[in-house]
């Protein structure tokens, strides 16, 4: 009778289990909606461009169109401000900015009884040397990164933030860097994540690869970083959010820096 008892025993437990299982609902509270700008000046024509969107509740889905009707204005060096049109919806651009290496540029933008405002001073431009590719092996798996070569200036506190596309396709993963290990050498910056060991995101023979070379401010460099270190890209132990450089609450970034690029073809 021992085994039919152990049996027994075994049912009655299962239907103990069962019925200590209880379905909890977990509420999710909505967040307060945010206003998020980025905004940009580069020693470019036609390059200022400031974009004005909101963040959503968890349960919206991920289209963030933009924010229409906003006052954007950008001052030059404490200049007068100039207002920027908006082009398409949420889209704000001016065609009479083009930006000065060393000059100030302080943005102002007011939308439905808000005020948000920012400032970045633009570098100098560093010269993107060449870009090449080399194999790397990462996980056991060979595959091919892009590597940028520039000579970092002799004065310290240089940042750099890299745009990666491949076959016209902008990628995703966030490079930035600075020179506080490699001020005033011949640097050479790997634009490498574990994404380049997927099939679908490898370069392959024939892929054209347009690299984008920025030098930007601290405060840029630090926002592009918390977003790599929010990514899971950085070396980082412990992830941080992004920091802003715009002051009244809203989310994103303004950036005056200078902007370079090359392009080549994956032998």
């Amino acid at each position: 009778m021992k085994p039919l008892a152990n049996i027994f025993f075994y049912i009655i437990m299962a239907l103990v289990l069962i019925s200590c299982e209880k379905v909890i609902p977990v509420t999710l509270n909505d967040a307060d909606k945010k206003y998020v700008i980025e905004g940009s000046i580069t020693n470019e024509p036609t390059q200022c461009v400031v974009s004005v969107t909101q963040t959503k509740s968890f349960n919206e889905n991920n289209d963030f169109p933009g924010i229409g009707g906003a006052a954007v204005t950008i001052t030059d060096n404490g200049g007068t401000p100039i207002a920027l049109e908006e082009s398409s919806p949420g889209k704000y651009t001016s065609v009479a900015l083009n930006g000065t290496p060393g000059h100030v540029y302080s943005l102002s933008v007011v939308i439905n009884g808000h005020s948000f405002t920012a400032s970045s001073t633009m570098p100098s431009p560093v010269h993107m040397d060449s870009i090449y590719v080399e194999d790397q092996i990462i996980f056991g798996d060979s595959t091919r990164t892009v590597n940028v070569q520039y000579q970092d200036p002799a004065v310290k506190g240089n940042a750099y933030h890299f745009i990666q596309y491949k076959n016209g396709e902008k990628e995703k993963p966030v490079f930035v860097t600075n020179d506080d290990n490699t001020n005033g050498k011949v640097v050479s910056t790997q634009l490498m994540t574990y994404d380049n060991s997927v099939d679908d995101n490898k370069l392959r023979e024939g892929d054209t690869v347009t690299v984008i070379m920025e030098s930007i401010d601290t405060p840029v460099y630090g926002y592009w970083f918390g977003i790599n270190a929010a990514t899971g890209q950085s070396d980082s132990a412990t992830p941080t959010n992004p920091v802003s450089n715009i002051t009244g609450g809203a989310l994103g970034y303004f950036s005056a820096h200078t902007s370079q690029k090359q392009m080549m073809v994956v032998e």
